[in-house]
C-alpha cells in the first residue's frame, strides 16, 4: 500500500493545476479500503510498487504510474490486464490531464462525455472515457 500511495502522490501532489481535494490520511484510508475490496492490481519493478490500477467491474477508478517507471509500458500492461477480463471498461479524467487523455485514447477509449466536475473530488471539468472490446474478439 505504501508504494501505490507513492504513485498516486507523485503525480497529485507535484501536478500544479490540481487542487488538494484530500489529507494524506484520507487518501490512506481510501487506499487501504480499495486493497481491501480486492479492487486494487499492481506492478513493481526493481525499488518496489511501480503502478497500480483500481478497477471495480468495468469502472477504472485510478490509474497511476510512479515518475521513476513511466515510459515503460506498465499503466499498458495493466490495462492489458483490465481488459483481459471485461467486455467493456470505462474511467474519468481530467480534462486538463492531455497526456492521460492521449495515453487512453492510445490505448482504445473514447470520449464519450464531459461534465463540468461535480462528481470528482476536485471539482475540475473531466472527460468520462469508454472502451469495448471490438466485436468477435475473445476474452
Amino acid at each position: 500500500m505504501p508504494g501505490c500511495l507513492a504513485a498516486l502522490w507523485a503525480f497529485s501532489r507535484r501536478t500544479p493545476w490540481l487542487p488538494r481535494a484530500r489529507a494524506w490520511w484520507e487518501d490512506t484510508l481510501l487506499m487501504a479500503r480499495l486493497v481491501r475490496r480486492g479492487w486494487v492490481r499492481f506492478v513493481r519493478d526493481a525499488h518496489g510498487t511501480a503502478g497500480f490500477l483500481a478497477r471495480d467491474g468495468a469502472r477504472i477508478h485510478a490509474l497511476y504510474v510512479h515518475p521513476r517507471a513511466r515510459g515503460q509500458g506498465l499503466g499498458r500492461a495493466l490495462l492489458e490486464d483490465a481488459k483481459a477480463g471485461a467486455d467493456r471498461l470505462e474511467l474519468w479524467v481530467v480534462h486538463a490531464n492531455a497526456s492521460a487523455r492521449r495515453f487512453y485514447a492510445a490505448q482504445g477509449f473514447e470520449e464519450v462525455l464531459c461534465s463540468q466536475g461535480l462528481g470528482n473530488d476536485e471539482n475540475l471539468p473531466d472527460v468520462l472515457m469508454v472502451w469495448h472490446r471490438p466485436q468477435g474478439q475473445m476474452p
